[in-house]
Parts: structure tokens; C-alpha cells; sequence
């Protein structure tokens, strides 16, 4: 009898060539063999190559002069979930020139600009940075809070158009928060290769959080879960990388462990002035001690100037009604590990 007939066959097979769980997933040259190209971030300050937006456009129509609530100052409607700080409809045509220069700015930078559409009911969906949080080697698709009251509205499902964009990109998703998770990509940041945060709040549960945990194990990263204040929605409200070990930050936002625990990583953490718009600390590290800002924090970008910091300013006002700023509208889907 030949050896390739018998029970033991395949057991001399598997000898010869056995399985190999290295090189890692995420090695650079096991990405470009399997995936095209590395994919993913190491860090929030390397610098960016590749962005995902969404350009504001027709979506935003459902804002209308009659949804405006004086108590609040702004257009809401609470089934749908969205709200508008103003008592004008969105000016789309000034919305979408602030977004065209930001993605303009992006491309000037050496970043490569993607962009993914939305379902018409989707009036949020210009905030990218919420549907998914970017890891090394791939990308993990979030699941958002906010849902209308028939199921149809809120910002619920706008992660299935981010999830088939980055597919035809050909970026590997490693994990899709499930069952009752929630979790959204504005309240994760990386504070080193071996640290990160995400903040808690109503918006992200422990179960999503914990989903998270598990592919960032895999990966050697250590996840600090920050409670945020009140009714905060998002950790980049409180804390955005500038550099390495620099950090621009809302100390009102933050518990103090968290400062200390910053100090204890080497980063320092710089306020952000005062007598800015808050929105000021929602800028977009472009590499190592550069950044995108908006236009509404001006003494914030003249304070982190004096530091040495190379800062790119853009008005950003109309865009900023709806809510977030430039970090928010922009997913970074590659970075330099600089």
C-alpha cells in the first residue's frame, strides 16, 4: 500500500508544511502580500496618508426653520436625532466649501482623500471619525448610539456604507462591535503605540468597549477606559494628540487620575485657552507636532505655536453648528509609524 493511501498521510504532510501564526497580521510585509499595502495606524500623531471623509450634501435638507427650539437655541428632532445650533437651516453650499477645503488642506499634505456616501436620513454622517476606530492593520466598524424612533433614522447605520467603502478599499475589518455593543470612533485615541483611551459615556457601553479591548490585546496595547463628564458624548472633546508626548487637553473634561496617568506616559498635557470656542480642541494631527485647526480657536493655535507646533488654520463655522469640528469629519485610515 502507497503511503498516500493510508490514515497517516496527511499526518506526514502536515510535517513538511506546517501552519504558521508568524509573522504576525499586522507585519508590514505580511499586509502587502495579503492586503495590498499596510494598512492602519500605529499612533494618532504619524504622519497621515490616507483619510476617509464624507462630503456634506443633500442629507442635510431634513433641517428645517420649523424644528427650531428656542430652549436650546437650535433646530432638533428628537425622533430622527440630530440637532442644528442655529435657527437657520444648514447653509449646505458654505458646509461643503469649508469641507472642500479641508479635504483640499489634506491633499496639500501629502494625504490621499477618500470618500464614502451615506443614506439620504443620514444628516450626520459628515463626522467620519465616529463610524469606526482605525488599529494596526485594519479597521474596527463601530456601532452607533443614537436610533429614530421608527429604527429607520439616527446615526444607525451609517457604519454599513463606512464598512463597504473600506471593502472596496480593500482594508481588513477585525472586528464589528456587536449584540448590544455601542461604541463610536470620536471616543478612542491612541496615546502611544502601547496605550490608548477610550471614554465612556451613554454613547459607548462596556460592551462595546470590551469588543475593543479584545482585538487591542491581540496587538499588545493596553486600553484605559476614561468616564467622562455629565452628558459629554466623545473623548476627543478632551484630549487630542499634537505630537508624541504632547497633548492638547480640557482639564474640565478629564478625571484626574487620567492627568496623572499622562504624566506617568511621558506626555505632556497643554490646556486649551480658555477663551476660545471649546471646539478649538477638535483639531487633526497631520504628522508629529502639525495640526489642522478651525479657525474659532485662535489664542489655542497662537498658544501651540509658541510651542513649536506647526499650525495649519481653516474656517470651519458652519460645519462646526452641526455638532463636531475637523477631527470629527475625518477618519484616518493610514499613518506613518513616525
Amino acid at each position: 500500500m502507497s503511503v498516500k493511501d493510508t490514515v497517516h498521510y496527511y499526518h506526514v504532510v502536515l510535517e513538511k508544511i506546517p501552519p504558521k501564526a508568524s509573522p504576525a497580521f499586522e507585519d508590514d510585509e505580511m499586509q502587502r502580500r495579503v492586503w495590498g499595502r499596510r494598512w492602519g495606524v500605529f499612533n494618532d500623531v504619524g504622519r497621515l496618508r490616507m483619510a476617509l471623509l464624507h462630503r456634506p450634501g443633500d442629507e442635510l435638507k431634513v433641517m428645517t426653520e420649523d424644528k427650531y427650539d428656542p430652549t436650546i437655541e437650535a433646530l432638533i428632532d428628537e425622533s430622527e436625532q440630530w440637532y442644528f445650533r442655529s435657527d437657520k437651516s444648514p447653509d449646505i453650499s458654505k458646509m461643503q466649501e469649508e469641507h472642500d477645503t479641508l479635504a483640499e488642506t489634506l491633499r496639500a499634505n501629502d494625504v490621499e482623500v477618500e470618500y464614502y456616501d451615506c443614506a439620504p436620513r443620514d444628516p450626520n454622517a459628515m463626522f467620519a471619525k465616529d463610524t469606526a476606530i482605525v488599529v494596526k492593520g485594519g479597521i474596527v466598524i463601530c456601532r452607533m448610539g443614537p436610533v429614530g424612533d421608527d429604527f429607520g433614522t439616527g446615526r444607525r447605520g451609517e457604519e454599513s456604507f463606512v464598512a463597504r467603502k473600506v471593502m472596496e478599499l480593500g482594508m481588513p475589518i477585525l472586528r464589528t462591535i456587536h449584540g448590544e455593543g455601542l461604541l463610536e470612533g470620536g471616543s478612542f485615541c491612541f496615546l502611544d503605540e502601547h496605550h490608548a483611551a477610550v471614554g465612556t459615556s451613554y454613547r459607548q457601553n462596556t460592551a462595546g468597549v470590551d469588543q475593543l479591548r479584545n482585538v487591542l490585546t491581540h496587538q499588545g496595547i493596553d486600553l484605559i477606559e476614561v468616564p467622562l463628564v455629565g452628558h459629554s458624548l466623545h473623548i476627543d472633546g478632551a484630549i487630542v494628540m499634537i505630537d508624541h508626548d504632547l497633548a492638547l487637553v480640557d482639564y474640565s473634561r478629564l478625571p484626574y487620575w487620567f492627568l496623572d496617568t499622562l504624566k506617568d506616559l511621558g506626555i505632556e498635557a497643554v490646556h486649551v485657552d480658555p477663551r476660545d470656542d471649546h471646539i478649538a480642541i477638535n483639531c487633526l494631527a497631520l504628522s508629529p507636532g502639525k495640526v489642522l485647526m478651525n479657525t474659532q480657536g485662535p489664542r489655542t493655535a497662537e498658544m501651540l505655536a509658541g510651542r513649536g507646533v506647526d499650525v495649519i488654520q481653516i474656517p470651519f463655522d458652519e460645519c462646526h453648528k452641526h455638532g463636531g469640528s475637523i477631527h470629527c469629519a475625518t477618519l484616518a485610515l493610514v499613518r506613518e509609524q513616525d
